[in-house]
């Protein structure tokens, strides 16, 4: 039996290749294609009580930009965000039981009456944590360090996929479904995309991404229990062979 065809649509820097390598090593051939570029807006994050960062690309920026916690209440929505800020020798202090917003949200709302809350991420956050925080009480901030803009060269699993020619695709974000599902409908339109994929199986990490992809129609066959990249390959690569 011939290898399994997999895209991946990680962003375009480091974790496109990490990806690659790693899908390698499970025995796919994989199509590279990344979703994402990522362009930092110049802003940085203000002082506060507290500090929330939501991802690994926003921990890079503000370390680049010479952030430090100055006595903040330093908190991860994820672990990989959390083991970003340690690997710059930062402490982190709040890490929610589950990786989410929400979970963040009802993890603070106790502590946080009266407190500033700078949150700092993409352009593209949802309202939850803002809107949870604000409403325990806290004086938030918002700091969008960069934008998740889509590569121009972006759209080759989205043609394979409409031709049912993948086995799996790896979502990890919910902008990586809608740039996606945006090319999709530019090339030949949803009901096309939808009809393509009827026998992919379909990986996405977290219940947002899987919320994004299901708005599109498209049934999700996967979800880890975890963040991490590696766990969403292996599971797909596991269910691909299962059902062959």
């Amino acid at each position: 039996m011939n290898n399994p065809t997999v895209a991946v649509l990680r962003p375009d820097d480091n974790r496109i290749a990490d990806a690659v390598e790693y899908l390698c090593s499970l025995g796919v051939s994989t199509v590279a294609d990344p979703m994402l570029t990522i362009r930092p807006t110049g802003e940085t994050p203000s002082a506060a009580d507290y500090c929330v960062f939501t991802s690994q690309t926003g921990v890079k920026i503000a370390v680049e930009q010479d952030w430090h916690p100055s006595g903040s209440t330093v908190c991860a929505v994820g672990q990989q965000t959390a083991s970003a800020l340690q690997d710059y020798g930062v402490s982190v202090d709040v890490v929610p039981s589950t990786f989410t917003s929400t979970c963040l949200v009802e993890e603070l709302a106790v502590e946080v009456d009266g407190s500033t809350v700078e949150i700092v991420r993409s352009a593209h956050g949802s309202d939850v944590l803002v809107q949870g925080l604000k409403a325990a009480g806290a004086d938030v901030h918002e700091t969008q360090l960069y934008q998740l803009d889509r590569p121009t060269t972006a759209g080759r699993s989205v043609t394979l996929a409409m031709d049912g020619q993948l086995d799996g695709i790896l979502f990890t974000s919910p902008r990586t479904v809608d740039h996606f599902c945006e090319i999709a409908v530019e090339q030949d339109g949803l009901p096309a995309l939808q009809r393509g994929v009827a026998g992919t199986i379909i990986g996405a990490i977290g219940t947002p991404t899987a919320r994004a992809i299901r708005k599109h129609g498209v049934t999700v066959d996967v979800i880890p229990d975890t963040v991490g990249f590696s766990q969403l390959a292996e599971l797909t690569v596991k269910e691909i062979g299962s059902r062959n």
